[in-house]
C-alpha cells in the first residue's frame, strides 16, 4: 500500500510532517510505502537532518504550496503543481492508495469532490470526529465543519455514512446512531430535526435508536451522532477548549487525556471515492505519525467500497 502524504501541509510543515513521516514508517513496516509529497530537495534535506534513509520513501517533486490562508477553489485550481493538487491526481489514477495532509482544510475538500468525485448517490460528503466515552470506547460525530446547513435526507445519510465507518474501521457491532438534538422526543428541535427523525425511525440501513442530547455523548447512548457541520463543529471546538483548560490547570486523568487530538491524528472524508485524510493544521509529529497510520486502516478497511455498495444497492 502506498500512502501520500503532503509535507508543505500545515502550521508547523515541513518539520512535522518529516518528523512524523519517519515515525509512522517504523510502525507501518516495508509491506507498506510512504509517499512524500512537496520539493524534493527539502524533503531529502529534512530527512537527511532526520538521519533517515529517504531511499525508504517515495519522494514526489511538487513545486507550488496551497497556503493556510488561500482561498480553497481558486489555489486549487490555480496551482496545479501543488502538492495538494498533485497528490489528488496521484490517488486518483491509483498511484497512491490514500492521500493525508494537514494543510489547507478546505482545498482539501476541494480536490475530493472535484477528482475524485463523490460516489453516486451521496448528496454531501462530511468529516467526522472521534469522542472518547467514560466506558472507555469511541462515539463519532458528524459532520463537524463541512456542511454547516444540512436537509433532513442529508443528515439521514450521515447516519449511514456514520455507521459504516464505525463497523468497517472501528469494528463497532451494529453501531447505534443517534439524531443531535434538545431533547429525546421525536417532536423536539427545529424543522430539520423533525423531519430527519422522520426519516430515520423505521430506516432498516442503521440502527437508528432516536434522539440524543449533548450530555450523551460521553455514554453509551449511542456510538454514532448525527448532527449539522455548525452544530457538530461547536461541540468539537468546546471539547478542545475543555481538554486544554484541563492542562493548564495541571490535571492528569487517564480518560481527560483521550481528548487529546494527537492520538487520533485526523479525520477522513467520508462520502468520496477515495481514501482522503484531513489532520489539525496545528499537527505535532505524533499527530501526523497517527493520521498515516488512520490512513491505512481505513484503505485497508474498503470503506469507500464499502459505502458505494450500500448507496447504489
Amino acid at each position: 500500500m502506498k500512502i501520500g502524504l503532503d509535507i508543505p501541509g500545515g502550521d508547523f510543515a515541513p518539520n512535522s510532517n518529516i518528523k512524523g513521516a519517519i515515525m509512522a514508517a517504523a510502525e507501518l513496516g516495508s509491506e507498506h510505502t510512504l509517499v512524500l509529497i512537496g520539493n524534493e530537495a527539502e524533503i531529502k534535506n529534512k530527512l537527511q537532518e532526520e538521519g533517515a534513509n529517504s531511499s525508504n520513501f517515495e519522494i514526489i517533486h511538487a513545486p507550488d504550496v496551497i497556503e493556510m490562508a488561500e482561498h480553497p477553489v481558486k489555489a486549487f485550481v490555480g496551482k496545479p503543481n501543488s502538492s495538494i493538487a498533485i497528490g489528488f491526481a496521484l490517488h486518483k489514477k491509483g498511484a497512491i492508495d490514500a492521500f493525508s495532509s494537514c494543510g489547507n482544510t478546505g482545498a482539501m475538500l476541494v480536490g475530493a469532490v472535484q477528482v475524485l468525485k463523490a460516489i453516486t448517490g451521496v448528496i454531501r460528503p462530511c468529516i467526522t470526529t472521534v469522542m472518547p466515552k467514560l466506558s472507555g470506547g469511541f462515539g463519532f460525530i458528524l459532520d463537524v465543519g463541512t456542511n454547516a446547513d444540512c436537509k433532513p435526507d442529508v443528515l439521514y445519510q450521515f447516519g449511514i455514512l456514520g455507521s459504516l465507518y464505525a463497523e468497517q474501521v472501528y469494528k463497532i457491532t451494529n453501531p447505534k446512531v443517534g439524531l443531535m438534538n434538545i431533547g429525546e422526543e421525536p417532536e423536539k428541535g427545529n424543522l430539520v430535526a423533525q423531519a430527519a427523525h422522520q426519516l430515520m425511525k423505521d430506516t432498516k440501513e442503521f440502527n437508528f435508536v432516536g434522539n440524543v442530547e449533548g450530555r450523551d455523548i460521553l455514554n453509551e447512548n449511542a456510538d454514532v451522532y448525527v448532527c449539522d457541520g455548525f452544530t457538530g463543529n461547536v461541540i468539537l471546538k468546546e471539547a478542545e477548549a475543555f481538554y486544554t483548560a484541563i492542562r493548564k490547570r495541571g490535571i492528569k486523568d487517564e480518560f481527560f487525556d483521550r481528548f487529546n487530538y494527537e492520538i487520533y491524528g485526523g479525520t477522513p472524508i467520508l462520502g468520496t471515492n477515495g481514501t482522503v485524510m484531513i489532520g489539525h493544521g496545528m499537527s505535532s509529529p505524533l499527530a501526523v505519525k497517527n493520521m498515516l497510520l488512520l490512513s491505512r486502516d481505513v484503505a485497508q478497511s474498503g470503506l469507500s467500497e464499502k459505502i458505494k455498495q450500500a448507496f447504489n444497492s
